[in-house]
């Protein structure tokens, strides 16, 4: 079945970075504020603070880390994925981190009406102490990301890791580093590969028809199919169930990843935001 699985609202509209598309089509996309919630700041060091010598027995103690200095070794350390979930439907972000008026911002509202956290892939902070975390977009094209503020988002730690090898088309989930299950699954046909690249689940969709084309549920993905782009949702990529056991191991889908409804069941727990690394 096509990659339409998330026609379940309007499509979703966020922006797409300036080097992606023409400006003409950033201008259509920037809207005003909405509801937010409270915000939590870092706590720099106090400006003019006095330098006391230790004792001469005693040794030199380490400076104190930063509340931000702690959250970025965190963060960059690879020992677990995070993602960062937007304290405010519209996010204010950049292109590159740096201060002064955003760039944009991007409602990160999903189709089923929360919002999503975004993978972090990468984090920097400034001279001024400020962190910034650079975010994947679930939009096109597939790998699109920008800079927020850590202050506007809360950063989350994403126990779960789910990847899939097109070539063996095998699913594995993982947890806390360890192998959780593996499953044969269907995955793109020739003329209608599953994309590549890393991806992360954008929205959780439930249905009551196990035997309808997605199965008992379905991960909405933030990337998309690299040849459709003209279906409901716009080609949006998507890891779901199948009544189909005849599927698994095989390349039936138009993009998505498909998995037979009692293995599915399995996946259905793990949160938004949870990594997805697709490869050949």
């Amino acid at each position: 079945m096509p990659v339409s699985v998330l026609n379940v609202a309007p499509w979703h509209h966020g922006w797409v970075p300036r080097r992606a598309l023409l400006p003409l089509a950033l201008a259509a996309l920037l809207i005003p504020p909405a509801c937010s919630a409270p915000d939590v700041g870092s706590a720099p060091p106090r400006a003019g603070a006095v330098a006391v010598s230790p004792s001469p027995s005693a040794p030199e103690a380490a400076p104190a880390s930063t509340e931000a200095e702690l959250l970025l070794a965190e963060v960059t350390s690879g020992e677990t994925s995070h993602a960062a979930l937007p304290r405010e439907r519209l996010v204010p972000m950049w292109e590159e981190p740096g201060l002064g008026e955003s760039d944009f911002r991007f409602d990160s509202k999903n189709p089923r009406g929360g919002l999503t956290p975004m993978l972090i892939v990468d984090a920097e902070l400034d001279d001024g102490e400020e962190l910034w975390l650079e975010v994947l977009l679930p939009i096109r094209p597939n790998g699109a990301s920008a800079w927020v503020r850590a202050t506007d988002v809360q950063v989350r730690a994403r126990r779960d890791r789910i990847e899939v090898d097109l070539s063996k088309r095998i699913l594995k989930h993982y947890r806390d580093g360890e192998l959780v299950s593996r499953f044969s699954v269907g995955v793109g046909q020739t003329q209608y590969p599953t994309a590549t690249g890393t991806f992360y689940v954008w929205v959780k969709v439930p249905y009551a028809d196990p035997s309808g084309p997605y199965g008992i549920y379905a991960l909405g993905l933030s990337g998309f199919s690299p040849v459709i782009s003209d279906w409901p949702s716009h080609g949006r990529m998507a890891v779901h169930g199948t009544p189909y056991a005849s599927n698994r191991g095989q390349a039936v889908s138009h993009g998505c990843v498909r998995v037979y409804n009692p293995e599915m069941e399995t996946l259905t727990r793990v949160p938004l935001g949870t990594p997805v690394i697709i490869s050949h």
